[in-house]
């Protein structure tokens, strides 16, 4: 039996293999399927969530790794309807095209706002790894921007 706290709720999974990576047990066994599986070797970042607050690529960690540990996906980055700053940006901004990159850069945006609550572009692109493959980088360092402004004076809460 696997115990994880994923978005704050404490979640029982039976039946785990030892090697199943995290972003499986995410989609399947909890059905929070805004994580994306792209590369499955860790270079795209459409699976990212937050181990403790920090970026990871669920498809290269074991579920069991993250047992004790507190997992945010997509799903538990706003209150309810309440969006973030990040998010509204990423509206405000039409920061998507295909969509499907998507959680995973903004699970990675709101990391590095937090590591840098005003971000200059070189850490934002030294950061801000997730591939796009329509390219709408621009568009993602400006809602990045316009997040940490809206969020300057506020505790950097993006």
């Amino acid at each position: 039996m696997l115990r994880l706290n994923v978005n704050g709720q404490e979640r029982t999974i039976d039946g785990i293999a030892d090697d199943t990576p995290l972003l499986w047990v995410l989609r399947d066994e909890l059905k929070l399927v805004g994580t994306k599986f792209g590369c499955g070797v860790g270079q795209c970042g459409a699976c990212t969530v937050h181990l403790n607050g920090q970026p990871i690529r669920s498809c290269q960690i074991p579920a069991v790794a993250a047992a004790g540990e507190k997992v945010t996906t997509v799903e538990g980055l706003s209150a309810g309807a309440q969006l973030t700053a990040l998010q509204q940006a990423w509206i405000d901004h039409d920061v998507p095209q295909c969509g499907y990159c998507q959680s995973g850069q903004l699970m990675t945006a709101t990391a590095l706002l937090k590591q840098h609550p005003k971000p200059t572009d070189a850490q934002i692109d030294q950061f801000m790894t997730n591939i796009c493959r329509c390219g709408t980088y621009v568009r993602i360092r400006k809602a990045i921007h316009a997040a940490a402004a809206a969020t300057a004076g506020k505790g950097g809460a993006a």
